[in-house]
Order: structure tokens, then C-alpha cells, then sequence
């Protein structure tokens, strides 16, 4: 088991997949032994695996790009649930379920909150979970800057306002920022380079 985060109610499982090395995540909840799965990106065959050791209920995409939802068909084959946002369902080959802004989702007895950001793509999505606090923040948010928004959906102006009034400016400084690739962060190490990346417009 891949253990990332793990405290006395919940443990957050990583999984490096696919050959752009996206992060898979399933935060687990200890006290039920419910499970939740965070970006079905590729590698289906280990990931059904991850779904039936840690009891995964949900898998919830944070965007629809295809190298975060690799593995969405033979997940939902086997009878796990997607959801993603509105925006992007378009995207997916087939899903279950619509993600709203600001709505809460049980993993078992935790609360994970989604986040619409959007600027990577128009329904991109983040999940904080509220009893660490800590934020998935898929491709809106990495160390060193905002996600990618040179392809035909990104638009950066959009991604930057999502990134300082709906995360910097609303969130707790000691937020840990989980990305979907590369390595964690958190809010206090970037919010003050917010100027920078305007400047520099990526």
C-alpha cells in the first residue's frame, strides 16, 4: 500500500500511473473502512486492485483530459460510480454521476468539499478534505504555479481568478496541495507568487 498521509481518522494512498505520471489518490476513512478514488487516469488493472483492498466506493474526476480518465471504462465495468463536473463530462467515454460547486461528499465519516476551478478546463474541479485540511487540486494548482492553459479549453486570465479567489484567498495558508502530477505543496509556499506567474502568464 502506497500510504502518502495518514492520521488518526483517515489514510491517503498515492499511485503514480500512466506514461505522464499522473497521481492516482484514494483517501481512505479509518473509522468505516470506506474509500474514495480521486482521478481513474490509467493503469486499470492495478487500480481495480487499489478499488477492492481499500473498499472504494466513488471515483471523482477533477477534470476530463485524457490522461485523468484512462481507466474510467474498466472501472465503471467493474460497478464503481464516476462522477465529474457538467463542463467536462463531454469529455469521458462514460460516466454516472454530475459534480455541483461547493457540495460535500461522505467518505465515510470525513467530508470532502469540491471547488470549481476553472482555466485548465471549464469544469476542472478541487476536493478539499476538511478534516486536514487538504487539497486535490488536480491540474489547477502545482508547485511553482498554475496547470497548463495553452491547449483549445484552458484559458489562463480564468485560472489564475479560480486559483486567488476561490483557493488563496478562502483556504487555510497551512492547506497541503496534493496535484494531479509531481510532488505536494501547499498554499502558504505558493500564494505569495501569485504576481510572478501573472507576470510571467503561465
Amino acid at each position: 500500500m502506497a500510504i502518502h498521509y495518514s492520521d488518526g481518522r483517515l489514510e491517503i494512498h498515492r499511485y503514480v500511473v500512466g506514461p505522464i505520471a499522473n497521481n492516482v489518490f484514494v483517501i481512505r476513512c479509518k473509522e468505516t473502512g470506506e474509500s474514495l478514488l480521486i482521478d481513474a487516469a490509467n493503469e486499470h488493472e492495478m487500480l481495480l486492485e487499489v478499488c477492492t483492498t481499500l473498499g472504494v466506493r466513488q471515483i471523482v474526476e477533477t477534470h476530463g483530459h485524457w490522461d485523468h480518465i484512462g481507466a474510467v471504462t474498466e472501472l465503471r465495468d467493474a460497478g464503481y460510480e464516476v462522477a465529474v463536473t457538467a463542463e467536462d463530462s463531454v469529455m469521458l467515454p462514460s460516466y454516472d454521476l454530475i459534480l455541483d460547486d461547493d457540495q460535500q461528499l461522505r467518505v465515510g465519516n470525513l467530508h470532502l468539499r469540491t471547488i470549481h476551478t476553472p482555466g485548465h478546463t471549464p469544469g476542472s474541479i478541487c476536493f478539499l478534505l476538511e478534516e486536514a485540511p487538504i487539497l486535490f487540486s488536480g491540474d489547477t494548482l502545482f508547485p511553482g504555479g498554475p496547470g497548463n492553459t495553452k491547449s483549445a479549453l484552458g484559458d489562463f486570465p480564468t485560472i489564475i481568478d479560480s486559483i486567488e479567489n476561490r483557493l488563496f484567498s478562502t483556504l487555510s495558508a497551512t492547506t497541503l496541495v496534493l496535484p494531479g502530477h509531481g510532488e505536494q505543496t501547499d498554499l502558504a509556499t505558493e500564494r505569495p507568487h501569485l504576481a510572478e506567474w501573472i507576470d510571467r502568464g503561465w
